[in-house]
């Protein structure tokens, strides 16, 4: 029993605040950590530990705040004889699903043993990681900006530069302004995505209609991203070990793992992605990859180019059909037992073309780099943007297919148990805990 008034009641509500807040916080902390960390081991082995004046905790903190995809802004010059501009969208996908994945964990892992939570109890609780979260941005895109001197690798020109005063300088910065609009959207799509993917987060009640229909689909559909980039690990650790670039490989692994393993799940799912990457700026890829893009103009990848370059390429469509039947069946199996083939179809169908929409939207590169000295420099570009036209529709063809087939299997297992098991241990409720 509660009691009302009094200075005992406002010690309970005060040590209950102060308790909610010490989870924000934590759950902010743990992420951020997380985050910085990760980036961090993925520039030493990318060697970004040389850049000079002591530009690797700017660049650390610009490429966490580039995870939330907010770009960054490279600029320099040199009185009027020298420039720099450019800059980079990218998202280095490691950074941003770990710290997703321990987010998210942290911002629901409170709320599993209450059999209900209100959606005003829910607003507040993601509000208070919100007003966290921004002081975050800001002191982030505080810390990222740094500017050096660069030299251009002639002595007559670099000596000359320093005498005139023209020694060019590069510096980049994430502006505070986007480092908190691409944040807050970040964190707003990562704890909606908690939320639809827990079977066993309670919902308040008015989303309660939607337990059945969303979760187990959207369960599946972040189990089968998430095993492709798990599966992408050991991949890479071979790579390393053998193919003679181990710094390079465990840059990619650190930085943008899920990035070309999703790549390769679009692929092979038979989507496409057009780009290129030209002139003294490259980015660590596979070398069938890189073999397809490297042109000065854009040029078509999918699965077909991939093949022209190495025909193993074709393994990646029977990773693909494998991976999303396992994914239907186990989609289907932890849904209610009434739901029909047909349903689970379109449930699949659904969450997979959005999956792919965002996929295509993460996977997204835009790099340009310029520097001018006296006629001297050197430039570069790298492109990669989704043909969504494709993607989209390959997700929902192959949701569909494999919801089917998944709902028609997990209907066949369900008849071939005894009666008395036929309802599955699988079937999770909101508020369920185990």
């Amino acid at each position: 029993m509660g009691t009302t008034g009094g200075p005992g009641a406002r010690t309970t509500g005060g040590s209950g605040e102060l308790r909610r807040w010490v989870e924000a916080l934590t759950a902010v902390a743990a992420a951020l950590a997380a985050m910085l960390v990760t980036a961090a081991l993925g520039l030493l082995f990318a060697g970004a530990n040389d850049l000079p004046s002591g530009g690797f905790g700017p660049v650390v903190a610009a490429t966490v705040l580039m995870a939330f995809g907010a770009p960054a802004r490279i600029e320099g010059g040199a009185a009027f004889v020298a420039g720099a501009q450019g800059g980079i969208t990218a998202l280095p996908l490691t950074v941003g699903v770990i710290g997703a994945l321990l987010l998210g964990l942290l911002f629901l892992r409170p709320m599993r043993l209450h059999a209900t939570v209100g959606g005003r109890e829910l607003a507040v609780r993601a509000a208070r990681i919100a007003v966290l979260w921004v002081a975050v941005l800001l002191l982030l895109s505080w810390a990222a900006r740094h500017s050096f001197t660069v030299t251009t690798g002639e002595p007559i020109v670099d000596e000359l530069g320093g005498l005139l005063g023209a020694s060019p300088t590069v510096g980049f910065a994430v502006d505070p302004g986007p480092a908190v609009g691409y944040g807050l959207l970040w964190l707003a799509v990562v704890l909606a995505l908690a939320l639809a993917v827990s079977r066993r987060t309670p919902l308040p009640l008015p989303l309660l209609r939607f337990h059945a229909a969303v979760r187990p689909a959207a369960h599946a559909t972040l189990t089968l991203l998430l095993v492709y980039a798990g599966l992408a690990v050991p991949a890479g650790l071979v790579e390393a070990a053998v193919g003679g670039h181990a710094r390079q490989t465990l840059a990619v692994i650190f930085l943008g793992l899920p990035n070309l393993a999703w790549l390769a799940l679009g692929i092979g799912m038979g989507a496409s992605w057009h780009g290129h990457v030209g002139g003294s700026l490259g980015l660590p890829m596979p070398k069938p990859l890189a073999d397809v893009l490297r042109e000065d103009r854009d040029v078509r990848l999918d699965i077909g180019t991939l093949t022209a370059q190495d025909t193993r390429a074709w393994l990646l469509v029977a990773l693909a059909v494998v991976a999303l039947l396992v994914t239907g069946v186990g989609m289907a199996m932890h849904a209610p037992p009434e739901v029909k083939p047909l349903r689970h179809a379109l449930h699949l169908a659904v969450a997979l073309a959005v999956a792919m929409l965002l996929v295509g939207l993460l996977t997204r590169i835009t790099a340009a780099y310029g520097l001018t000295l006296l006629g001297f420099g050197g430039s570069g570009s790298a492109v990669l943007r989704p043909d969504l036209v494709t993607l989209v529709p390959a997700g929902a063809l192959w949701g569909a297919v494999a919801g089917l087939l998944g709902g028609l299997t997990a209907a066949r297992v369900r008849r071939a148990q005894p009666h008395d098991h036929a309802q599955p241990h699988g079937h999770d409720r909101p508020g369920q805990d185990g």
